[in-house]
């Protein structure tokens, strides 16, 4: 590959069910966020191949009392992505409370406030189209079946030009049921071409599905269907949900995901151009590319999402999220370099997946070495703090307070069908209280866990180890391989964490320095 080319997936991470616009020289991105807050990505791009983070919209989700602990199956599904009015306006799905719009007048904000479009269950993967030839204003959506009973329809409405309201009650303007061999039909993006009022949506499922494209000249219908992205004879499942955009010389481009499993919903960029009958083609005739020439774009610096933290002034990087709505303190901003997270007490200690006090980020899609040091402060018997890889199943390593006061390395997991997490190797002593952590992870997602001690001058004198209970005196591997799972919907997740038992006052911290992601 020379850069001249660019090879897929382009976002190799969970960014799922991707949405683009460009407004001049620029691209943005967004994708769904689920019960991970802040929520909403941005991404910016001049190249639609090397993008960075450079924020998020929605910074807490509402109502909070839904949202205290992890809802991985609810929250931001599938958002859409528009520039309309000198404002950027965001439309997404919550499966459980209806359909929300923000919008602000620039990509970093200052945002609005979460505004109920329509309220009700299943009501998912939102669309705006404002029709530049006519001054009217539409919204079209998708169904959930697990909550409404309904599903493989499309439902259009007209909106108020301000997207404050609808100004009907809708109705089925694609129903996939009775289109032959279709099903599970979600994801519109609407778009006006030509003369046609154009839907892009998927249909198939996310890990054997296709990609659809609809047209009518009216926006009620009838539409005509085709196919016009599948996996063929290629590697990449189920290419399908993204966005449309076109480059200020007149390319045209289709941004989507593949479901990697562990990996999540990466993104792929295809090229796509209008076929002599006036349908899209995109990828390869109708099937995805691995490698293609590059966007005729201005050159620009190879860029991906951020990963590595130094965490300076106790700040974390806009890469991580925690599992749930946070609480303030958990994470204490200081004068030096470095994560300072509270022991949060709980009495799910024993269970990662059902704590919103995890600070996550997204597993690589290729294999590396995931490094962090840590350090435990708290005196309190039972306190520990870890790095862990978080899905349906998950596992850690790090340390924890035993009831001899002595810091002991611990490296635990849980499968997905436990409620508690057990041993995947003996403690053994930390003498120094300090370690560097490890995790390398492999091809399939496959991960192994090591710690090493890290030397420091002075520190508060622990017990001696002995013959049955040996320190942490080298970098080994602990445990068997851990092969990483994906939660609901969602890519499996890095995450740091301090925890304590349930009980009373403060319980202490552990810091977290120079995290860092490399290649193997």
């Amino acid at each position: 590959m020379t850069y001249e080319t660019y090879r897929n997936p382009v976002l190799n991470a969970d960014w799922s069910d991707p949405d683009v616009v460009r407004v001049g020289e620029d691209f943005y991105l967004t994708a769904s966020s689920f019960g991970r807050v802040p929520g909403l990505p941005l991404l910016h791009s001049r190249d639609l191949v090397d993008w960075t983070l450079v924020g998020h919209a929605l910074e807490r989700l509402e109502p909070a009392s839904e949202f205290g602990s992890p809802r991985h199956d609810g929250g931001v599904w599938a958002p859409s992505l528009r520039h309309h009015d000198d404002r950027f306006w965001i439309f997404w799905g919550d499966p459980d409370q209806g359909i929300f719009q923000i919008n602000a007048p620039a990509i970093r904000g200052p945002w609005s406030r979460p505004h109920l479009l329509k309220e009700g269950k299943g009501l998912i993967d939102p669309c705006p189209l404002w029709d530049d030839e006519t001054g009217e204003a539409y919204l079209a959506h998708a169904w959930a079946r697990s909550r409404s009973g309904v599903k493989n329809r499309l439902t259009g409405h007209r909106m108020h030009p301000d997207g404050t309201s609808l100004l009907d009650d809708g109705k089925v303007i694609v129903d996939g049921d009775r289109i032959p061999g279709w099903f599970t039909l979600e994801g519109p993006k609407l778009y006006r071409h030509d003369g046609w009022f154009w839907i892009l949506a998927p249909a198939g499922g996310v890990g054997t599905g296709w990609q659809g494209a609809f047209r009518a000249r009216e926006f009620f219908g009838p539409y005509e269907e085709r196919i016009v992205l599948e996996q063929k004879d290629t590697d990449v499942n189920g290419p399908h949900q993204g966005g449309w955009v076109r480059t200020p010389s007149g390319e045209d481009w289709f941004l989507h995901f593949q479901q990697r499993g562990a990996y999540g919903r990466v993104v792929h960029l295809q090229p796509m151009r209008w076929g002599a009958d006036h349908w899209p083609v995109l990828g390869d005739e109708g099937a995805p590319v691995a490698e293609h020439r590059r966007p005729a774009l201005p050159p620009q610096p190879a860029a991906a999402p951020a990963t590595d933290d130094d965490f300076p002034g106790g700040r974390f990087g806009r890469q991580w999220s925690w599992t749930a709505n946070p609480l303030d303190g958990w994470a204490t901003r200081h004068s030096a370099d470095g994560l300072r997270l509270t022991c949060v007490r709980s009495a799910d200690a024993h269970d990662l997946r059902r704590l919103p006090s995890v600070l996550t980020q997204r597993l690589p899609g290729t294999p590396v070495a995931v490094e962090v040091e840590l350090r435990l402060h708290s005196e309190e018997p039972g306190a520990r703090a870890g790095l862990a890889v978080l899905g349906d199943a998950y596992g850690w390593i790090g340390l924890q307070r035993g009831a001899d006061r002595a810091v002991h390395l611990v490296h635990r997991f849980a499968e997905s069908v436990a409620e508690r997490e057990r041993d995947a190797e003996l403690p053994r002593l930390a003498p120094e209280g300090r370690v560097r952590l490890r995790i390398e992870i492999g091809a399939g997602a496959r991960c192994r866990f090591s710690a090493a001690p890290v030397p420091e001058g002075a520190l508060p004198a622990v017990p001696a180890a002995s013959p049955e209970t040996p320190a942490v005196d080298g970098s080994r591997p602990s445990g068997p391989v851990f092969a990483a799972a994906p939660w609901r919907w969602v890519g499996a997740q890095l995450g740091l964490f301090a925890l304590a038992p349930e009980g009373h006052g403060h319980a202490g911290a552990a810091t977290f320095t120079q995290f860092r992601i490399s290649p193997l």
